[in-house]
């Protein structure tokens, strides 16, 4: 999910010694397909995990996608992958989480440009006051106003202690200036900090204990319970109103967005089933893809893989970059991470996966 752990288009085949593989994976790539991982179209005051596209970037992207590239549904991708054959420059939208802004800034863009997508869904969220943990800490920690001088948390029966000195104050001009920054950049505050730190601390906990840790922070910082509305997720009627019309689908992504190869196996079942049941009780309908949490090689297991072909998926994505080819595995598909570029930056990146 977070864009620190991802390496897409350009930087990837840079990256791969001597080029062979980089040429193998371009080559691999005539007549194959990307598909494109999204998470929120909106215009973010801060955005550290750099999850946003604005909305003239995003229009600029599907104008591209409509004139330069073959748009596909990813449900189409299964018959594709079968045949081995697939349409020239074939690319796919999706978007993780489920976050409101996908219903009410991306949707009537993919309308304008008749152009489908699908929307991976956290369901435990659907139509809570309560932001993802990742956008509570930014809330506390990287909003202006003032902090006690002294955090004290318990993780996993260790204590730890952050003195926060003077950056316990953080006036409006401190943050004006520093708002832009993300997880990519060096640490430009001491708050940064914190939050890195924080970040890496919650990351692989349960979320029964994530919520623990952020009742203690929101407690310390004076913080109100109820998230901010620009980073709530869907309602059930939201996915019933983003599903209108039949561009949009709507895929499972767990219920609670956990980092699945932390759990049992009997825990990742249920964290699978009942997320993809939440979503066919409000649709109605059967719902056939999945999308793995963070989705990285480390946050999910061959374990993982098999539950998710028992749940009866027909496929499933992860977060690393690559490009979809004959012989790709169906429940464990590549995608190209999308930022927040501008029409050319996002049709430069694209061809270095179609080679030019």
């Amino acid at each position: 999910m977070f864009p620190h752990e991802k390496r897409t288009g350009l930087s990837l085949l840079r990256g791969l010694p001597g080029g062979r593989y980089a040429r193998q994976l371009v080559r691999r790539a005539v007549g194959r397909a990307v598909i494109l991982l999204y998470h929120r179209v909106a215009e973010l005051p801060s955005d550290p995990q750099l999850l946003g596209v604005t909305r003239p970037h995003f229009a600029e992207h599907l104008e591209i996608l409509r004139k330069q590239y073959s748009p596909m549904r990813l449900r189409q991708l299964n018959q594709a992958l079968q045949e081995g054959s697939f349409p020239h420059r074939a690319a796919i939208v999706t978007f993780d989480d489920g976050y409101a802004d996908n219903l009410y800034n991306a949707k009537p863009l993919l309308d304008r440009y008749d152009l489908p997508a699908t929307v991976f869904i956290a369901t435990g969220y659907l139509g809570q006051p309560r932001e993802f943990w990742w956008d509570e800490l930014d809330r506390i920690l990287l909003q202006p106003g003032t902090l006690p001088q002294t955090l004290c948390l318990n993780f996993n029966n260790h204590p730890y202690r952050w003195e926060l000195g003077d950056v316990a104050r953080y006036e409006e001009p401190a943050y004006r200036c520093h708002r832009g920054w993300n997880v990519l950049e060096e640490d430009r505050h001491a708050r940064h900090r914190l939050y890195r730190a924080l970040h890496r601390l919650l990351r692989p906990l349960s979320e029964e204990r994530q919520r623990a840790v952020l009742d203690e922070l929101r407690a310390w910082a004076g913080a109100a319970p109820t998230g901010r509305s620009t980073h709530q997720v869907l309602s059930p009627d939201g996915v019933l109103q983003l599903t209108e019309g039949g561009l949009v689908e709507v895929g499972a992504h767990t219920v609670t967005h956990p980092v699945l190869s932390a759990l049992p196996a009997v825990l990742q079942r249920i964290e699978i089933q009942k997320s993809r049941a939440c979503l066919e009780e409000i649709l109605g309908r059967p719902v056939t893809s999945f999308a793995y949490p963070y989705g990285s090689s480390l946050d999910y297991t061959a374990e993982t893989v098999a539950l998710v072909r028992e749940a009866g998926f027909a496929l499933a994505c992860s977060n690393f970059a690559g490009v979809i080819w004959r012989r790709s595995d169906r429940f464990q598909l590549p995608r190209v991470l999308i930022r927040d570029w501008d029409g050319d930056e996002f049709d430069r990146q694209l061809r270095a996966f179609f080679g030019g």
